[in-house]
């Protein structure tokens, strides 16, 4: 029971205070431009706690806690979805009539574009502002730790030797990122499988070029033995000495910046492999993947020796660093131009402010339900690589065997 606690509160915390974030940013952006919200809700659902405060807004928590909604004065659903011509001046009529001409700019479709292009935009945004601070606080609370990974040995099969690398060599850059510990480099060489990469290494204090192709096997994950995740590797053991500098809120706001771009590059890279062929996707994750990567931080966390008050520190930087990480896949995730996300809102408006003419309503419905499917069908293909990750369809393919 314990261990199953471990694995889904964790995740259903983090994941709320995520899109509670992404939804202040809308919030924010629309109350800034003194737009009137109806509605802020922290989950979907059946309303289980609500109140309205001074402004008219209802906040409420809802019984599903994986997602949540800023619902305008005027919607006639949560999508925000632009309303037809004739539905727009019949609601402009309607306000008019009830609260006064003054009232009518007060509502979100009555915003100018560039106005409802913010508050939309501000939801994603406010995602990376958020992986950005997160970063910044742990880089700021344990110092910046750089170990450019140096080769030990080669191992067996490596692909390295032959491309001329040789023990003692110190990477300094890999197709063109600079390396400034042993993740960067694992990170980038695992979305280069079976690519001819420009590698830079220092030797003897010089600097030498060489073009590697790493071959395509299981990656080695600690912790993470019975997960089958395959990516690019070049067969050799790495090490260096770590240094360890404590840094000041600038240099660590810097380094936040610096590492949610990585990441927010290494999600591009990778999309951009599977559309062009180089990927299958097999490493697309979702909701299960996640909560077993929060479970099992939560686990390890746990089973430290060390007293108390550093286990609970430990486990905070944990949390911290999988909020980050999370949080830039749901902004990324909702800047796509699907109409069922923010990225797909923002198309509209975009289209919008070069035709001069809103997209029909009839459009906008059959894109939205197309994206419904679109959406259902990513997910499940997420769920069917999350199971297959961790050896779930092979522990029960091995049950019918």
């Amino acid at each position: 029971m314990l261990s199953v606690i471990a694995y889904i509160v964790p995740f259903l915390v983090i994941i709320s205070l995520i899109v509670t974030f992404h939804e202040l940013g809308h919030f924010s952006v629309a109350r800034l431009f003194r737009t009137r919200v109806e509605r802020f809700s922290v989950g979907f659902g059946k309303i289980l706690l609500r109140k309205k405060d001074r402004h008219g807004v209802e906040w409420c928590l809802s019984a599903l806690p994986l997602g949540g909604y800023v619902k305008f004065a005027g919607d006639e659903n949560i999508t925000s979805m632009m309303p037809s011509a004739e539905d727009l001046e019949a609601s402009r009529i309607a306000i008019t009539a009830r609260e006064g001409a003054e009232a009518v700019k007060d509502y979100y479709h009555f915003k100018p574009l560039w106005q409802k292009f913010l508050i939309i935009l501000a939801g994603p945004a406010a995602n990376f502002v958020l992986a950005i601070a997160l970063f910044s606080v742990i880089t700021f609370a344990v110092g910046e730790q750089i170990s450019r990974p140096t080769i030990l040995s080669f191992l067996p099969g490596n692909v390295g030797e032959s491309a001329g690398l040789k023990v003692g060599d110190t990477f300094v850059r890999v197709d063109g990122h600079e390396i400034r510990n042993s993740e960067d480099f694992i990170v980038l060489i695992a979305l280069r499988a079976e690519t001819p990469t420009p590698v830079e290494v220092e030797r003897n204090h010089r600097i030498v070029s060489l073009t590697v192709t790493p071959k395509r096997a299981l990656l080695n994950m600690p912790g993470r033995d019975n997960e089958t995740i395959k990516g690019g590797v070049i067969g050799i053991a790495i090490g260096g000495d770590v240094i360890s500098r404590p840094v000041n809120p600038w240099e660590a706001l810097v380094i936040g910046n610096t590492k949610t771009w990585q990441v927010l590059d290494t999600n591009l890279t990778y999309i951009s492999r599977i559309f062009t062929g180089k990927e299958s996707g097999n490493q697309i994750g979702g909701i299960v993947g996640m909560a077993k990567t929060t479970g099992d931080a939560t686990m390890a966390a746990a089973q430290v020796e060390a007293p108390l008050w550093q286990v609970i520190a430990g486990m905070v930087l944990t949390y911290l660093h999988l909020m980050a990480y999370i949080s830039i896949a749901v902004g990324f995730l909702n800047l796509l131009p699907i109409p069922a996300l923010d990225g797909g809102h923002l198309a509209f408006i975009l289209w919008q402010g070069v035709t001069r003419k809103p997209v029909s309503a009839g459009f906008q419905n059959a894109a939205f339900r197309i994206a419904i499917v679109l959406v259902i069908g990513l997910m499940l293909f997420a769920f069917w690589n999350d199971i297959n990750n961790i050896g779930l369809t092979k522990f029960i393919g091995g049950l019918f065997s």
